[in-house]
């Protein structure tokens, strides 16, 4: 390939630079500034909020869409695997099979850590956690002395 091969891109990059920036400039000039409350509040989906919600959402939603999005875009990578997986042998087939190991290592070590369980996890009171305690020193104490 020859760098004259290259024009049309470098012609779009160029155009799209120009209409970027043609754009911001025009809209700053152009746009009218009057602040109103109604224009200050936030929007959503055609709903305006009338109260903060009850309560916060969780971080276990977050750390599960950011999952999602990684494995998402890792199975993206199959794809071209698959079609060419004839025509790539023993070679792909291992290069592929190293690639699962490592989806599935980091999977397993999300579902160990419950970071997929919705429910929150029962936490045990003081007392509860003392009577275990002492019930599983008294069964060694028991086991030492038989």
């Amino acid at each position: 390939m020859q760098l004259g091969d290259y024009l049309p891109i470098a012609v779009m990059g160029l155009l799209a630079l120009i209409f970027g920036g043609a754009s911001y400039v025009l809209s700053g000039l152009l746009a009218p500034r009057k602040p109103t409350p109604e224009k200050l509040q936030p929007y959503e989906c055609g709903i305006v909020p009338e109260y903060e919600p009850p309560q916060r959402f969780p971080v276990q939603f977050y750390l599960i869409a950011v999952i999602f999005i990684a494995f998402d875009i890792e199975v993206i990578f199959m794809y071209p695997w698959a079609v060419r997986m004839r025509d790539l042998g023993m070679f792909g087939f291992a290069l592929m099979g190293s690639f699962m190991v490592m989806l599935i290592v980091p999977l397993i070590y999300i579902i160990r850590e419950g970071v997929l369980d919705w429910a929150p996890r029962r936490r045990h009171s003081r007392d509860e956690l003392i009577a275990r305690y002492r019930a599983e020193h008294e069964a060694a104490a028991r086991e030492e002395a038989a």
